[in-house]
């Protein structure tokens, strides 16, 4: 009899500890599937997110590209003078190109901003502007007489005392508008960092006088109704014509930094290889005088070269110091 409990104590035993592996193996069972699952569904999201990053990365090809302009005469005229421009372009890209003319700059900046307009032919302030609020990216900038760049330049009389800039304080400035780069901005930029003033008009000038242009400006100064002009590089001659004696009356008092030229620049959206295939069409119009002669109609471009982002660092400079108050109208 005892012997017989004994054996029905020992096989009690056997089964508690069978069932308790049971649950054991099942619990783990059960948390490898978990696991297994958590897994595959971290996988399909890391899968998800770096199909969405490859994307991303490798950007659209529309079914169309705008090209933007603001324009530099009638907006009819540069209408049709752009249309030979974008059909050459959609034949190179094999994508249809349209030219579309802007009222001013805001409205190209902010067009290229919701990828309305995916090539923006805009100046060195819009640029900066453009890629600091829509990550705008320049591919190619216009070249002028040999060169990437250009300069303002200080305009006074000939037979006037001024020999430096300091000798202007106190003095008339004629400018053509507050938004023109060289005609505005860069020369107030400088006179604010060379004697440390935070307004030019009020606290270096003792007067100013806006004309709406670089050659009314010029003249302001040769009808001395203005000390000195702030204007491109160099604007006499485009009005030596009609005032033959200019280049003696007026003389070149001092020049500003170098000012990068106007863009063309593009989305962010696009994709890396057709951004590419837009460089590479607008480079080979450099060999094609009708579509070189079509930019400097439009422009004045007198060939297209290549830019990079950093060469309008010094623009960025300047339009830190006047930030919402520039105006690209």
């Amino acid at each position: 009899m005892k012997k017989w409990l004994l054996m029905l104590v020992a096989l009690l035993t056997l089964l508690v500890i069978s069932a308790c592996g049971t649950s054991d193996d099942t619990e783990d069972s059960n948390d490898t599937d978990d696991a297994d699952t958590e897994e595959s569904a971290n996988s399909d999201d890391a899968n998800e997110d770096a199909s969405n990053d490859a994307s991303a990365a490798e950007g659209e090809t529309p079914d169309e590209i705008v090209m933007g302009f603001v324009p530099s005469q009638d907006s009819d005229t540069i209408a049709d003078t752009v249309e030979p421009l974008a059909e050459r372009l959609s034949d190179e890209l094999g994508i249809p190109v349209e030219g579309k003319v802007m009222t001013n700059y805001t409205a190209l900046v902010e067009a290229m901003g919701t990828n309305e307009v995916q090539v923006g032919f805009i100046p060195a302030f819009a640029y900066v502007l453009a890629n600091d609020k829509h990550g705008v990216d320049v591919i190619l900038k216009s070249e002028r007489y040999g060169s990437g760049t250009y300069v303002a330049q200080y305009l006074v009389r000939a037979d006037s005392d001024y020999e430096e800039l300091a000798d202007l304080e106190g003095t008339v400035w004629a400018y053509g508008d507050p938004s023109s780069t060289s005609g505005y901005l860069f020369p107030a930029a400088q006179i604010m960092d060379e004697f440390g003033v935070d307004d030019p008009q009020t606290e270096f000038f003792a007067d100013v006088l806006p004309t709406g242009g670089h050659d009314n400006s010029a003249l302001a100064v040769y009808n001395g109704e203005a000390d000195v002009a702030t204007t491109f590089d160099d604007v006499r001659t485009t009005l030596e014509e009609e005032y033959p004696d200019i280049m003696d009356e007026l003389k070149v008092l001092g020049y500003t930094d170098e000012i990068p030229n106007d863009t063309i620049s593009v989305t962010k959206e696009l994709d890396s290889e057709l951004v590419q295939n837009i460089k590479d069409a607008f480079l080979s119009f450099n060999d094609d005088e009708d579509m070189i002669q079509i930019m400097n109609d439009v422009y004045s471009w007198d060939a297209i070269i290549e830019a990079e982002d950093s060469e309008y660092d010094v623009v960025r400079s300047t339009y830190n110091k006047f930030g919402d108050d520039i105006s690209l109208d």
